[in-house]
């Protein structure tokens, strides 16, 4: 096991005030229920941002972990946000988010890696601090994705919510154990088509039509569940191999929250027990880049796991991109 060299100082989480119940959908012309929509992925509700944006929300995050970590905005040395759905494509969300938080001597950026947003954009902030480029970094992980999906369409529309979740990243010292014991990141482009948001214009760039509005998220479910499954498993197994584990020695395994079968599988093969999985897909949906940060939140803040506990975390987007990391607390 590797000497962790850097730590999750604090973590916080950012909701929309609106919550959307599964019973709400035929208000808007939908035609399910309740029960399909848990019987085929668990959720039972979502938050949707109707007058927050991702900026809001990521600001939100952004601050409760600060304040748990005790850092202040100046003591940024980096942000890294990942991200589907920014307010604007230009500039980034991350400078909009530095914005915000009035963090002025922050190097800002976005990582487009879908629902492993938080993931991959981790250990992009603990590379940085490892090479010396960082002592402090904030990570977060924000979708509106409800300003990306198609409301006439069942096969979506049920899936995805909004919020944000976020983690301020310290140095480790020298002698400690608690931190990053291990990543693993991994991605299939070959696949992207599966899931994805087409573009917006396509030809000559002189033809195209002005205020063309924005494409919508497709999918191929019955493929991405299968894919889902297998490169969560792969991930799992090999962060666990990196920190010279086993599922034995894991106190909680966080998964993306994208659907309740693919967290049972996944933890099935990595041989982690139900009751130790981190659920909240019930009350949150599929918040994408958000997913993983918002439940660790959750875990650290309602006591599930305390001081010196092993955590898993694992997910899978678009792209495909997946990844894994095993933190100490």
């Amino acid at each position: 096991m590797k000497r962790p060299l850097a730590y999750i100082a604090g973590t916080g989480r950012g909701l929309p005030a609106t919550v959307f119940k599964n019973d709400q959908f035929g208000s808007i012309g939908i035609d399910t229920t309740d029960e399909w929509i848990v019987e085929r992925t668990g959720i039972r509700q979502r938050y949707i941002a109707m007058n927050e944006t991702a900026t809001d929300l990521a600001a939100m995050a952004a601050r409760a972990a600060m304040e748990k970590a005790a850092v202040h905005p100046g003591e940024l040395d980096i942000i890294v946000l990942g991200t589907a759905s920014p307010d604007r494509l230009l500039p980034s969300a991350a400078v909009d988010l530095q914005a915000a938080l009035g963090a002025g001597r922050a190097a800002a950026f976005d990582v487009g890696a879908a629902c492993s947003g938080f993931i991959y954009g981790t250990t992009v902030a603990e590379g940085m601090i490892a090479t010396g480029m960082a002592d402090t970094a904030l990570v977060v992980g924000v979708e509106k994705l409800s300003s990306i999906v198609d409301w006439t369409d069942r096969s979506t529309c049920v899936l995805f919510g909004d919020g944000a979740g976020a983690a301020v990243l310290k140095r480790a010292k020298k002698d400690s154990t608690r931190g990053i014991l291990s990543t693993f990141v991994r991605s299939d482009g070959t696949l992207g088509d599966l899931l994805c948001r087409p573009p917006v214009t396509t030809g000559h760039p002189l033809a195209r039509v002005a205020g063309t509005g924005p494409q919508f998220v497709k999918m191929n479910g019955r493929e991405v569940f299968k894919h889902a499954v297998r490169s969560m498993s792969e991930a799992a197994t090999r962060a666990l191999d990196a920190a010279k584990m086993t599922g034995t020695d894991i106190d909680l395994m966080i998964p993306h929250q994208a659907n309740i079968r693919i967290i049972e599988a996944t933890a099935k093969h990595a041989n982690i027990p139900m009751e130790k999985v981190y659920q909240n897909v019930d009350r949150f949906g599929n918040t994408s880049a958000a997913s993983v940060p918002i439940a660790f939140d959750e875990a650290l803040r309602n006591g599930v796991v305390g001081e010196g506990a092993n955590v898993l975390l694992v997910a899978f987007g678009a792209g495909f991109t997946w990844g894994s990391m095993v933190v100490k607390i």
